[in-house]
């Protein structure tokens, strides 16, 4: 989870300084502006981490409880 934080967090500075940059802006604001952009991209690419895992749980479980459900019906049928 620190590493998705930190990912996030590259990633917003890293937009937001280049777009900054792309602007025409002082260095000053293009620090401000990144900070906020740095802890935007974090918490936006930790929520959407924990979205995506709870997903891949909740597959992973049907998946699991389906294959279960099937091995015991073909063993019923089974004579």
């Amino acid at each position: 989870m620190k590493f998705i934080f930190l990912i996030g967090g590259a990633a917003g500075f890293a937009t937001a300084v280049a777009t900054d940059v792309l602007s025409g802006r002082n260095s000053d604001r293009m620090l401000f502006d990144g900070a906020i952009g740095c802890l935007a991209g974090a918490v936006l690419l930790r929520w959407f981490w924990s979205i995506l895992l709870r997903g891949i749980r909740e597959t992973y479980l049907a998946r699991r409880q389906a294959a279960a459900l099937a091995a015991t019906a073909l063993t019923k049928t089974k004579p």
